[in-house]
């Protein structure tokens, strides 16, 4: 049973999404059928997740051949510390956000709940295989769920934004098979760990044709991730949809991040000869404007869910900050970031969709409205959350950007680190004191007070879940960096990989 973890945390939503399709979770009046047997999914997955994690930990990464096909033919799945730490955030991501549909989102279509687990298998396929070809799959996974969750519950705004959503994914996804087809015509092969291997033994015309594959998927990744200038879906994407898929979407960004630290660290990386480093003239200025732009838009959204949508893009912007560094001090850094970023972002835009129900026409948009029916509990909320994503002690957020600001350790990076990163915290707080202020503060007094509705037990529970976590990854922030760190040595360590693949062979 140990030698299947690693295909547990993908065959569990999977198969659990069709059983849901049938009897008895089918039909317009199932339901609680369908809440009991979404949550014990998620649960399962966190489980199945958690094994795997205490098993890389103490024996190291795992690899995993679908029907026993041997690497680097086979479908390979591999399990490292990066790639379980990031299963085990979504699985702890689509819990919290299951319980917040609970409130009444998951009963406004009976397929609500398959395609979340739909969704989550194909994030988590996406972080654990080893083969580029199989990402791409997974990635079509992912984005096909993505589609029916945006749109799930209908109206004009979110499919408005599902058309430009759909178009721009599908001129990504076939630039990522034209990316695919030249990496595979120069190196032979699309598994991860044996491309590494070749990419430094191609000749100098091999070479150019690979930099150009190379440069595509960097296209493609920096779509996904909403980098600058493929950043500008992600504020109208994410404010369409409902409060539980937004937050559920805050971790697919990470997917595409993901993407960049892995191919680019592993198969571009030092031992890739002349195409070592080959977006590295790219990759400061694209994260340096992508926090600017994300803190510029951040000011400028005229509401709470555009604004969490800008900060999902100033971290992504510091993410790719921490990439550019090159160093495993600040991948780890990175990494501790990630997991804050994407919980207190999910958690926003939760907040913003509580404090939408209680303000009338005015939802959640930064106008004078009437004032809300729960004001101790969403204010509270609200400052955790913004104290948390802007940065402020004692939440992970200030601890996320103090350990970026001290990886860098030379002096033009510490120039650039310290001055966009402390520049855009600044700015953060400046925006998010104003919407508080407008939100909790300006009201036209108690109008329509029959209106109101007071929030759900479900949805303080999702909300909560996740805003706990940002003072635990505080107070036990020793293990969690201790485990980053871990994960950004064996991402560096390129003989880690291969060596799972050649001595330890493939478990069936």
């Amino acid at each position: 049973m140990m030698d299947h973890l690693p295909i547990l945390p993908i065959l569990i939503p999977l198969f659990g999404g069709l059983l849901m399709l049938l009897p008895p979770f089918a039909g317009v009046e199932r339901y609680v059928n369908r809440r009991i047997g979404t949550t014990l999914l998620c649960v399962l997955h966190i489980v199945a997740t958690i094994f795997l994690m205490n098993s890389v930990s103490e024996n190291g990464s795992m690899m995993y051949a679908i029907g026993n096909w041997q690497a680097p033919f086979g479908i390979i799945m591999f399990a490292d510390p990066l790639a379980v730490m990031l299963v085990l955030l979504t699985g702890f991501l689509g819990l919290a956000s299951t319980l917040y549909a609970f409130a009444g989102t998951d009963r406004e279509g009976r397929y609500f709940h398959p395609i979340m687990q739909f969704q989550i298998m194909g994030i988590t396929g996406a972080f654990l295989t080893h083969d580029l070809f199989n990402l791409f799959v997974f990635f079509e996974v992912l984005l096909i769920a993505s589609y029916a969750l945006l749109i799930h519950g209908g109206g004009k705004q979110r499919t408005l934004a599902n058309v430009h959503y759909v178009i721009l994914n599908l001129v990504g996804s076939s630039l990522f098979l034209f990316a695919l087809g030249t990496l595979y015509g120069t190196t032979g092969t699309l598994n991860i760990a044996d491309m590494s291997l070749k990419i430094s033994t191609l000749s100098a015309r091999e070479q150019v044709i690979a930099e150009a594959g190379g440069m595509l998927l960097l296209v493609v990744f920096g779509l996904k991730a909403a980098i600058l200038p493929l950043h500008f879906w992600l504020p109208r994407t994410y404010a369409a949809a409902s409060a539980p898929v937004a937050a559920l979407f805050a971790i697919m960004t990470k997917v595409g991040v993901y993407g960049i630290f892995r191919v680019y660290t592993v198969i571009f990386g030092e031992q890739a000869g002349q195409l070592s480093g080959m977006i590295q003239p790219w990759i400061w200025p694209l994260a340096i404007l992508t926090v600017i732009i994300g803190t510029v838009g951040v000011l400028a959204s005229p509401d709470l869910r555009n604004l969490t949508g800008n900060l999902v893009i100033i971290s992504v912007g510091t993410l790719l900050m921490a990439f550019a560094i090159r160093t495993p001090e600040a991948t780890a850094a990175g990494f501790y970031y990630l997991i804050h970023s994407t919980l207190i972002s999910a958690a926003l835009f939760m907040i913003a969709d509580m404090i939408g129900q209680q303000r009338g026409k005015a939802v959640d948009r930064f106008v004078i409205a009437r004032k809300v029916q729960q004001p101790a509990l969403l204010g509270l909320m609200f400052f955790v959350a913004a104290m948390a994503i802007a940065g402020l002690p004692p939440f992970s957020g200030f601890i996320g950007k103090l350990i970026i600001l001290q990886s860098a350790f030379s002096d033009s990076d510490k120039v650039w680190v310290w001055s966009i990163v402390l520049i855009s915290s600044l700015l953060t707080i400046i925006a998010l004191s104003r919407a508080g202020t407008t939100l909790f503060w300006r009201h036209a007094g108690d109008r329509d007070k029959a209106d109101k509705t007071a929030v759900s037990y479900w949805q303080i529970g999702g909300v909560s879940l996740l805003l706990i976590a940002s003072p635990l990854i505080v107070i036990y922030g020793a293990p969690v960096i201790k485990y980053t760190g871990h994960a950004a040595q064996q991402l560096h360590d390129l003989s880690a990989a291969v060596s799972v693949m050649q001595l330890k062979g493939v478990q069936q």
